[in-house]
Parts: structure tokens; C-alpha cells; sequence
């Protein structure tokens, strides 16, 4: 009885271990694609960080700073933050498109900074839903506040409106700031400049991601489209001209 139980440990253990082989080849094969943009001004009042595979955005307001997700690796965006001459202390909002590790990690660098993320995100914080496998997502953060589909946020100089995009996870959010500038997170792609949905391999819900794309399709008056791990496109229509489920 002790060897079969052994013989059966050994083999979960083998195939747990191939399991984990087979995802770290699969995560390293997805981060090896992605383009996100150099540390830099990206227009007169927005201002990019790059941090290793993923951008975190800065928007100029009339009170400070703004920023849109904050990055994997402390030291990388403490980094960026001198290359761009942006004070902690000036960055006064943090709205998060998602809950990722590699979209939360600089959360405690900004002691005046409210963070803000959706309120069907907050399920893989709780617990509620697991992430991975039956791990859910965590955030180095006291107090956030939840926004809802469609509800605007007014700050000194901004709009931000808060547009669920449910896919990569089941509460990612897009944000249209002064209805110019739409900063998308990972709900979808840009490859040679035209959209596409992310990466099945690690999206929660594929078919939810290609409807969210779908409603962004229909946005009016935008311009920018701002991307965690793809760059930036500069002219909307021409990104969305050859989208299609």
C-alpha cells in the first residue's frame, strides 16, 4: 500500500511538474510578443513608463498627475519617474484597468494617489473568483474605489469615463479620458497598428473580450488608443478599419 502510494505521489508530482513546464513556456512565448513603447512624452500631457513588457500611463491634469495602471517592478518605474521628472507626490489618482500583478505593483509609491478600479474586479480580490487555477489577485492598497460601467469621474481638468470591457478578466475596464484618449489595458492587441483581441492563452473569457472589443469599435471622437502591452495607436479609425470577430 505505502508503494502504491508513493508511485501515485511521484506521478501527480511529474505532471504537476509539466503542467508548470508547459505555462512558463507559454507566458515566456506571450511577454517575448509584446511591443509596449519607450519611457517618453507620448503627447504635450501624457507621459509613458516603460516597465520591462507593460506601460503604465501619466495624464497631466490641472492638480497633478493621473496615472493609468502602475506597472510590474517598483524600481523600474521609480526609474521612469525620474527619467520623466514626475513627483510622487503630484500623481493624485491611480484607475486601474485591471487587477494583474504586472498592472498594480507601484500602487504604494504614491501616498496622495486614490486608486480606482471596477466594481466587478473587485470579485478576484475577495476571492470570490480565482485568477489562476484557485488563486485570486491582490493589491498593496488600503482603500479603493469602484467605478461602474459608464460612470464618469470629474478631476481638476479631466474626464475619465470608466467603460467595462469584461474578457481578460471579468471586471476589466477601459478609460476614455476627455473623450480623446482611450486607455485600454489588456482587452485587446495592436499588431502593425490594426486591433485585435489579447491573448486567449491568458484571457479568462475570449468570446466576452471580442463583445468588449466590439463596443469600443463604436466609440465616437476618439483619437489615441492606449495599450498595457502593445503601444499606442494614433488614429482610431484606421485601428478598427479591418476589425472584425
Amino acid at each position: 500500500m505505502t508503494k502504491k502510494v508513493f508511485i501515485t505521489l511521484g506521478i501527480v508530482i511529474a505532471v504537476l511538474v509539466v503542467l508548470a513546464s508547459a505555462y512558463f513556456l507559454m507566458m515566456k512565448s506571450v511577454l517575448n510578443k509584446m511591443t509596449p513603447v519607450e519611457t517618453g512624452i507620448i503627447t504635450d500631457n501624457i507621459y509613458a513608463i516603460k516597465d520591462s513588457y507593460v506601460n503604465i500611463y501619466f495624464v497631466r491634469s490641472d492638480s497633478g498627475f493621473v496615472m493609468i495602471d502602475a506597472g510590474n517592478n517598483i524600481e523600474t518605474i521609480k526609474a521612469g519617474l525620474l527619467n520623466l521628472n514626475i513627483d510622487v507626490e503630484a500623481v493624485r489618482a491611480i484607475f486601474l484597468t485591471h487587477s494583474d500583478g504586472d498592472h498594480v505593483a507601484s500602487i504604494p509609491l504614491f501616498p496622495n494617489a486614490k486608486v480606482f478600479l471596477s466594481r466587478q474586479e473587485e470579485q478576484l480580490l475577495t476571492g470570490e473568483t480565482s485568477r489562476f487555477f484557485v488563486f485570486g489577485n491582490k493589491i498593496k492598497c488600503d482603500q479603493y474605489n469602484l467605478i461602474d460601467d459608464d460612470q464618469v469621474i470629474h478631476l481638476p481638468g479631466l474626464t475619465i469615463r470608466g467603460i467595462l470591457s469584461p474578457g481578460h478578466t471579468p471586471g476589466s475596464m477601459c478609460y476614455l479620458v476627455n473623450d480623446r484618449y482611450l486607455f485600454t489595458g489588456d482587452v485587446l492587441k495592436l499588431i502593425d497598428g490594426k486591433v485585435e483581441e489579447f491573448h486567449h492563452f491568458i484571457n479568462m473569457d475570449t468570446d466576452a473580450d471580442k463583445k468588449s472589443i466590439d463596443r469600443l469599435s463604436g466609440l465616437e471622437g476618439v483619437e489615441y488608443i492606449f495599450t498595457a502591452h502593445y503601444g499606442v495607436a494614433k488614429d482610431f479609425e484606421v485601428a478598427f478599419k479591418d476589425w472584425s470577430r
